[in-house]
C-alpha cells in the first residue's frame, strides 16, 4: 500500500463530513489534504483510542518527532511521506502542524473547561489551524481568506461539540464551558446522568447560537476573489451547518443519541454546494 492509499482508506473509513468535499478537487490538491486530514486523524486517535495517559503522551511525543523528520525530509510514517509533496508546495508550516498536536494533548490535560476562552483555545488549535492549512492547500489570493478558515474551522469544532456532547461525557469529558452551566443551572451531574430538561436546553441552544455565529463571521470574511478555489471549505460549511440546523429542529436532544446526516445526504449537499458556489 503506498502513503497516498493509506491516507486515502483512512479518510475514507472515518466517514467524515469532511471527505465528501475532497471528492470535488483536482487529484494533487485531493491528494495533499486527505493527507493533511489522514494526519488530523491519527493525533486525535491518539487521545481517543490510548485509555493510559503516559502512553497517549508518548505517542504525541512520537509525532512530534516524526513532524521533525518530515521537516528534515526523511519521514518515517506513511501519512507523513503523504504530506511532503505538499509542504513546499502549498506552504505549510511545521508550527501549524505543531499547534495540532499541542491541541490534541489539551485533551489530556483538560476533561473539563472552565470557560470559553478556554476552550477557543482548543479549538484554534485542533480546528482553527486545521481550516488555514486547508484554504492553502485549495488555494488562496488574498490573506483574508485564511482568516475566514480559521473561524469556519473553529465553527466546525463549535458543531462537533455539540453533536458529541452524550458520546464525550460517556468518555469523561464536558467540553461545554463550566461558567456557562453554571449560567444555565445545569450540572456536571445532571451532564452525565444524561438529563435532558429544559435549562439543558437553553444550554444548548445558546451554543448552537454561538456556533453560527462563527459560520455567520467566516462568509462574511471571505473574499468574492478566493470563492471559487474555496468550494470544498464551502461544502464543508454546508453539511456542517445542515447537521447544526437538524441538531436545533430536534431540541438539541444530543445526549442519548448521536444526530448524523445520512452520506447520500453528504453527497447531495456537497454537488448542490459546488455546483452553486
Amino acid at each position: 500500500m503506498t502513503p497516498d492509499e493509506y491516507c486515502q482508506r483512512r479518510a475514507a473509513a472515518s466517514g467524515s463530513s469532511f471527505y465528501y468535499s475532497f471528492l470535488f478537487l483536482p487529484p494533487e490538491r485531493r491528494r495533499a489534504i486527505t493527507a493533511l486530514y489522514a494526519f488530523c486523524r491519527e493525533v486525535d486517535d491518539v487521545v481517543d483510542e490510548v485509555s493510559d495517559p503516559g502512553v497517549a503522551r508518548t505517542k504525541l511525543a512520537w509525532w512530534v518527532r516524526e513532524l521533525e523528520n518530515l521537516y528534515a525530509n526523511h519521514p518515517e510514517h506513511p501519512v507523513t511521506k503523504a504530506l511532503a509533496p505538499a509542504l513546499e508546495r502549498y506552504g505549510l508550516e511545521q508550527a501549524r502542524l505543531l499547534e495540532i498536536v499541542e491541541g490534541m494533548r489539551m485533551d489530556l490535560d483538560y476533561n473539563r473547561y472552565p470557560d470559553f476562552a478556554t476552550l477557543e483555545v482548543y479549538c484554534h488549535r485542533v480546528a482553527g489551524v486545521v481550516g488555514q492549512l486547508s484554504a492553502r492547500v485549495f488555494g488562496f489570493t488574498d490573506p483574508r481568506t485564511l482568516q475566514y478558515a480559521h473561524q469556519l474551522g473553529i465553527a466546525f469544532q463549535l458543531t462537533n461539540i455539540i453533536r458529541d456532547v452524550g458520546e464525550d461525557v460517556r468518555r469523561n469529558r464536558i467540553y461545554l464551558p463550566l461558567d456557562e452551566l453554571e449560567r444555565f443551572r445545569v450540572s456536571t451531574d445532571d451532564i452525565i446522568s444524561l438529563k435532558e430538561d429544559q435549562r439543558f436546553s437553553e444550554l444548548m441552544a445558546f451554543q448552537i447560537e454561538r456556533a453560527r455565529g462563527y459560520y455567520r463571521q467566516a462568509m462574511s470574511l471571505l473574499p468574492e476573489a478566493d470563492r471559487n478555489t474555496q468550494r470544498a471549505g464551502l461544502i464543508m460549511a454546508a453539511i456542517y451547518h445542515t447537521l447544526l440546523d437538524e441538531i436545533a429542529n430536534g431540541n438539541a436532544k444530543v445526549l442519548n443519541q448521536r444526530i448524523a446526516l445520512t452520506p447520500l445526504r453528504k453527497l447531495w449537499i456537497a454537488w448542490r454546494t459546488w455546483v452553486k458556489s
